[in-house]
C-alpha cells in the first residue's frame, strides 16, 4: 500500500482523484439533478478522496509491505481495490440512506431536489389520475413498466395502462388495445395518486 503514495505527480493525482470521482458519479446516478461539470468539481473529487483515505488510514498504516512475504504481497492488491474503487462506490448509497433518516432531515434538507423525483424515485406502483390544462383527466396505472422523468428533465410521465374514468373519477376498465399513455410536462396541472393493490 505504501507504493501507492510513491511515484510521480500524475499517479498521486489519480490516487487522490479517482475515489472521489467514483463517489460523485455514483451519487449523480442515484440523485437526479443537473449534469455535473467535472472541470469545476475536480476539487470536490479530491476532497472526497481525502475523506475516503482518512476513513481507511488505520488500514493503510497497518499494511506495511516489508512485513509480508513475496507471496503475501500479492494479496495487498485487495485492500488497495477496497480503498480506491469498492468503498468509494458504496459511500453514496450509505449517504443517501443516512440522508433519508428522520434525524438527518431534522437538521438538513433532503438531497432529492424535487417532490416529483422523490415520489417516483421510490419506484412504488400507483393508480394515477393526471389533471390536464384543458380540464381533461387521464387515469391509469403506474406500474413496473411505467416511467417518470427526473431532474433536470421536465416532469413527463408514461403510464403503462390507460384506464377509462367515470364522471366521479372512478376507474372503470382499461382502454382496449392500449399500450399505455405518455403525458407531456406542459400539459400536466396536477397528479392524484391512489394506493395500488
Amino acid at each position: 500500500m505504501e507504493k501507492l503514495f510513491e511515484g510521480n505527480t500524475l499517479s498521486l493525482f489519480l490516487i487522490f482523484f479517482i475515489p472521489g470521482f467514483i463517489s460523485l458519479k455514483i451519487y449523480d446516478l442515484l440523485v437526479p439533478g443537473e449534469r455535473r461539470d467535472f472541470s469545476k468539481s475536480a476539487f470536490d473529487a479530491i476532497a472526497y478522496s481525502a475523506l475516503n483515505f482518512a476513513v481507511f488510514l488505520p488500514l493503510i498504516l497497518l499494511i506495511q509491505p516489508e512485513l509480508f512475504s513475496a507471496r503475501q504481497k500479492n494479496w495487498l492488491i485487495v485492500p488497495a481495490y477496497l480503498v480506491l474503487l469498492v468503498c468509494p462506490a458504496i459511500w453514496p448509497f450509505l449517504l443517501i440512506k443516512l440522508a433519508s433518516t428522520k434525524l438527518f432531515l431534522r437538521y438538513f434538507v433532503h438531497p432529492t431536489p424535487r417532490a416529483w423525483d422523490y415520489l417516483f424515485g421510490r419506484r412504488e406502483q400507483f393508480w394515477i389520475i393526471v389533471h390536464l390544462k384543458d380540464l381533461r383527466r387521464i387515469g391509469g396505472r403506474f406500474g413496473t413498466q411505467s416511467f417518470a422523468s427526473s431532474s433536470p428533465a421536465e416532469p413527463e410521465i408514461y403510464l403503462e395502462e390507460a384506464w377509462k374514468l367515470d364522471d366521479n373519477g372512478a376507474f372503470l376498465a382499461p382502454v382496449e388495445r392500449s399500450r399505455g399513455i405518455l403525458i407531456m410536462a406542459d400539459e400536466i396541472v396536477a397528479v392524484e395518486l391512489f394506493e395500488y393493490n
